[in-house]
């Protein structure tokens, strides 16, 4: 849900019913620059050590006041508005907002879905490399669909033809064949 509607802040707890919050927070630190408060019942040192190290902005315990909450979001949303200025990514032509959640093309704005935007901004961090489609797939949709490419084939078609000047000779992104995909800035020689 994070990745299809990225939200400017997440409070997380560590006791989750499915998976550990700790791991959580890991795979959340892949991909999400916002800031992440851990709220958790958990109060050793090691858990809240560990928590930071991972990539948490701050760590509240329970039982928690309300007053101190608030407080600590509107700090971590301060922290994160002052490095979003940073956040753009710009290749050529096309320039990618990662704060508001906008793609431009020849500096006219695109419309992308949530799931376009969530696979173009992917790979476009990873510019260089070449994400495996099993990757992609776990990041975009969720480890259940690691072995639906075709979901993978359709959404790059549809952003091929919304960012490429010829969809059919792709510049930004290029695919692997029978591996993945790469987000090129340069044009490959």
């Amino acid at each position: 849900m994070a990745v299809m509607h990225p939200p400017d802040l997440i409070i997380l707890d560590l006791g989750l019913p499915d998976e550990d919050g700790q791991q959580v927070l890991k795979k959340l630190r892949e991909w999400f620059l916002g800031a992440i408060i851990i709220l958790s019942v958990r109060s050793s040192e090691e858990d809240i050590v560990k928590a930071l190290d991972n990539g948490a902005n701050d760590y509240l315990t329970k039982p928690f006041r309300t007053g101190e909450l608030l407080a600590r979001i509107r700090t971590a949303l301060r922290q994160t508005q002052n490095t979003a200025q940073l956040q753009i990514l710009e290749f050529d032509n096309l320039a990618i907002d990662l704060t508001s959640h906008t793609v431009k093309l020849n500096n006219e704005p695109l419309k992308l879905t949530s799931t376009e935007y969530a696979l173009l901004t992917l790979l476009a961090k990873n510019e260089g490399k070449v994400l495996t489609h099993q990757f992609i797939l776990r990041q975009i949709w969720g480890p259940g669909y690691t072995e639906q490419s075709q979901y993978l084939r359709v959404f790059i078609g549809q952003l091929r033809k919304k960012i490429e000047t010829n969809p059919n000779d792709p510049r930004f992104i290029s695919t692997e064949s029978g591996i993945g995909y790469r987000f090129c800035a340069k044009a490959m020689e």
